[in-house]
Order: structure tokens, then C-alpha cells, then sequence
């Protein structure tokens, strides 16, 4: 399902606008970032964090795979690796991959992000980290804070916008025959709620409104950069913000 892009043979001249939303694309855009997490998780979350799941989507998809036993660990990627192939074959897209287009990917995710700043600041000054597990985050080193945002990135955005809303729109759109654009806001609106309330919203009083109404207004953004420019540009966008947040507004130990 490829969310606001025509169903239109893809080539290889076809504009950015497109070719940034193909499977193929997303997929040698993400391997870096997959790479890298990998690689922290082993190097500096095992040891600091004590090889605890620091990021609830990444555990949750960890859980799904435990009947693997060890090789849990490292299926998630493999498995969203598996379904981007898929994908990619069965669109019988051409087997190329422009440079180009993977640079202009980082360039709009960055782009994207800026907004997401401005408003965590005024919401929860310093801006919260969409997808982190508290605790002792400030307790550890910049590569594990590096490790965890890319991961939060990576696994949330795969959990409430590749997996819950390609579900939610398949059932009310494919099945239950809705329009799509009502299913299409309804699976937003869900799994920015599901969002919002998967993080830690709690304050010294009870609920930290701010909190709720900040991961909510993020998980609505996400989806729309999601909807609209695919799932490589919205992971991007949330680890980048998620980098800011814990590098450069959380105090190093």
C-alpha cells in the first residue's frame, strides 16, 4: 500500500515525489540507520543499558519473534527487510536505486523535522523524546543516546505506521469498504492515540496533559508525513528529531 502516490508503473525516470515512497529506495535508505542500531545495541545499550529493551516498539516486535529464541534479537530488522523486498516484487519495480533520491530523502526528512522542534519546545520545553523510555537516560553516553533515538525511530514508526495503520486502513478501506480518505484519517487518529499513550504521559499530578496533547499533535504529524511522503522520510524524520532531543537537550553524563 503506497499511501497519497498514484498507482502508476514505476520507472526508472519516474520523479522524486515517487521514487522516494518505493519499497527499494526505503530500503537502502533505512540500512544504515538499521545497521547502526544493530551495532549500538550490542556495543553500548547491552552494557549501559544491561541489555534491558530500552525502546517499548523494538521489545514489543522482539516478543512476537521470542519463539526464535536467540535469534530474536536480531529479526525485526530482518523481518522489515523482508516485507520492503516483498513489496518491491511485487510492485515489479525496476531493480535500480538512484543516489540522488536517497540524498534528497535526507534532506526532506530534515526539512520535516524542523517543525516537530518548534513544537516540542513550546509544548514541553526541553523538547521530549518521541519514543523514549525515561529512567536513567541521562545516565548514559551519547552513543548509546545516538542508539536508542535511531531505534525509536526505526521500530515505533514501524509498529503505529506501517504496521497499525496499513491494518486499520485495510480492514476499514479493503474490507468494510470506507473511502479512503475516511480511512486514512481514522487509522491516523488511532495510532496517534496509540502513540501518545504508549510513552510515559505520567506527572506529579496524574496525567501530564502537555505530555498527551505533545505525543498526540507527534503521532498526527508522523502519520502525515507517513500518508503523504512514505516510510523511509518519517523514520528519518523521528530519529532525527529523537537525536536532537536526547544530544543535544539531554545533559551528558
Amino acid at each position: 500500500m503506497t499511501f497519497g502516490q498514484p498507482q502508476t508503473r514505476f520507472t526508472s525516470s519516474s520523479p522524486y515525489s515517487v521514487a522516494a515512497t518505493r519499497p527499494l529506495h526505503v530500503l537502502v535508505f533505512l540500512i544504515p540507520l538499521m545497521l547502526l542500531y544493530e551495532a549500538g545495541s550490542v556495543l553500548y545499550l547491552a552494557r549501559e543499558a544491561r541489555g534491558a529493551d530500552t525502546i517499548g516498539a523494538h521489545g514489543i516486535l522482539r516478543g512476537f519473534f521470542q519463539t526464535f529464541g536467540a535469534a530474536s534479537l536480531h529479526l525485526p530488522p530482518l523481518a522489515l527487510s523482508v516485507v520492503l523486498l516483498a513489496w518491491h516484487l511485487l510492485l515489479k519495480d525496476p531493480w535500480k536505486v538512484r543516489p540522488r533520491v536517497l540524498g534528497l530523502m535526507a534532506f526532506e526528512s530534515a526539512l520535516w523535522t524542523i517543525p516537530l522542534l518548534v513544537m516540542g519546545l513550546l509544548l514541553t520545553r526541553p523538547p521530549a523524546a518521541a519514543g523514549i523510555q525515561e529512567g536513567t537516560l541521562q545516565a548514559l553516553s551519547w552513543q548509546a543516546r545516538l542508539t536508542i533515538s535511531l531505534g525509536a525511530g526505526i521500530y515505533e514508526e514501524l509498529l503505529f505506521r506501517l504496521v497499525m495503520i496499513g491494518a486499520i486502513h485495510f480492514v476499514l478501506v479493503d474490507l468494510l469498504r470506507a473511502k479512503h480518505a475516511v480511512g486514512a484519517f481514522a487509522a491516523a487518529l488511532v495510532s496517534s492515540l496509540a502513540f501518545a499513550f504508549y510513552h510515559d504521559v505520567s506527572g506529579p499530578g496524574g496525567v501530564n496533559l502537555r505530555l498527551v496533547l505533545f505525543f498526540t499533535l507527534a503521532g498526527l504529524y508522523f502519520s502525515t508525513v507517513f500518508i503523504t511522503r512514505g516510510f523511509g522520510v518519517v523514520v528519518a524524520t523521528h530519529a532525527l528529531y529523537d537525536i536532537v532531543a536526547l544530544l543535544v537537550f539531554t545533559r551528558e553524563r
